[in-house]
């Protein structure tokens, strides 16, 4: 019988074969004609699978493409496509250079022309070039205020898009007007088109109205030369573009479901959204284990709780690490002593924070020999030191760049 450590391992295995955006591509493309071959632009942590997919599938439809990912995100020459690895999460010339290219390619079509964009995670750093008047170093700027004023991400985007030639709908617009084509690999709850990798190709929901009320609320401080553009308008209607989704967390989460119930699990899939601080899902999710263990509730071993989204860690300590790595070891706490329990966290991307951990694993088991070796779970929460400790216990999840990014999946096994 296998340990529930390879349970787990085969889980995580199977959970992001199925959201690979391989297949998923070939699909949306199974049949199709162009009346001309066809501008492919990819970009995000997925672009070079899905441009892969994109290029084995269509052929000589395929007239030439730009591929813009993250450091070594690429993986080798694909015909006709120029690649660009860029900067992410902060973008950088690079990624300037290549969307510089990208506009290039759909630049002067005629409505007999189809851009073929493929679009996933990640996007929104790698796909960028301020609008004329600005730098990246202005939006860096700016993005900085808004972060230490504690705004959302929705709220940064806001601002961001209305600063950028590409963000909310203006790639679209820019490709007027042959079609556009657009297949989404979504890494945000509930698949919000304007969200996405900062919309690039759909009609963008923020107005300049909402850009002013965002300076006001934060009394930001914004160079003079800044302000004709903030009050430029975002495109609101696209005709020319039809969208599909190809695979979200929604079909990571099945997916991790029915590998657990394959293993002989009965699978409990909580929510999709997950979306609060890393320790406190991984002490939520120590709590179900204790009160399965006490009471059989709310479901009986053996089990697979799985919760999908994405959490955020608030930066107090100078240690290494991510959300998931985090997660799990926020866990081990609450299962400590608890007999064949696992949790572990995961990101679909391969890439958890700035390490080259996919996420973290741990049992009942984990905090006593954590002790015993003179490691402090306590110490290395409060300095956000997760990968050093999961490193020294070997409960890291490695997985490499996967080539998908379809946000996080956590789960609790009880057998």
């Amino acid at each position: 019988m296998s340990s529930i450590i390879q349970d787990a391992q085969r889980i995580v295995r199977d959970s992001i074969d199925a959201v690979l955006p391989d297949a998923a591509v070939r699909r949306a493309l199974a049949g199709q004609q162009f009346a001309k071959p066809v501008k492919l632009i990819a970009i995000g942590k997925a672009a070079w699978r899905m441009a892969y997919a994109a290029c084995t599938t269509l052929g000589d439809q395929v007239d030439c493409g730009v591929i813009i990912t993250k450091y070594n995100h690429s993986e080798g020459e694909i015909p006709r496509m120029e690649i660009f690895e860029a900067g992410h999460p902060v973008p950088d010339e690079n990624g300037v250079r290549g969307t510089k290219r990208a506009l290039e390619l759909v630049h002067g079509l005629t409505p007999e022309d189809t851009v073929l964009l493929l679009v996933s995670g990640g996007g929104s750093a790698l796909f960028e070039l301020p609008l004329e008047g600005a730098t990246l170093d202005d939006i860096a700027f700016l993005t900085h205020q808004l972060l230490a004023c504690g705004a959302d991400i929705t709220e940064i985007n806001t601002l961001r898009k209305h600063l950028s030639a590409v963000k909310g709908g203006r790639f679209g617009a820019a490709c007027a007007p042959a079609h556009v084509q657009c297949i989404v690999l979504s890494d945000v709850l509930g698949d919000s088109l304007d969200t996405i990798a900062s919309g690039p190709a759909v009609p963008d929901q923020t107005s300049r109205e909402d850009v002013q009320r965002l300076i006001a609320k934060y009394s930001l401080t914004v160079p003079e030369h800044l302000y004709p553009l903030l009050n430029l308008e975002t495109p609101k209607q696209l005709s020319h573009i039809t969208t599909h989704i190809t695979g979200n967390v929604t079909a990571l989460c099945q997916a991790a479901a029915d590998s657990a119930q394959a293993l002989g699990y009965h699978p409990l899939l909580v929510t999709t959204t997950l979306n609060c601080e890393a320790r406190e899902a991984g002490a939520m999710l120590a709590s179900i284990a204790r009160e399965i263990r006490r009471s059989g509730q709310p479901v009986q071993p053996p089990c697979a709780v799985i919760l999908g989204g994405e959490t955020v860690v608030h930066l107090h300590g100078n240690g290494k690490g991510g959300r998931n790595q985090e997660l799990a070891l926020a866990s081990a706490v609450g299962i400590d002593g608890l007999p064949d329990t696992c949790i572990f966290s995961v990101g679909s991307d391969g890439t958890d924070g700035p390490t080259d951990a996919a996420g973290g694993i741990v049992t009942g088991e984990f905090a006593r020999k954590a002790k015993e070796r003179g490691l402090s779970i306590e110490a290395a929460l409060a300095d956000n030191d997760s990968y050093a400790i999961l490193r020294d216990m070997d409960a890291h999840l490695m997985t490499g760049p996967t080539g998908t990014n379809v946000n996080d999946v956590c789960m609790l096994l009880c057998r």
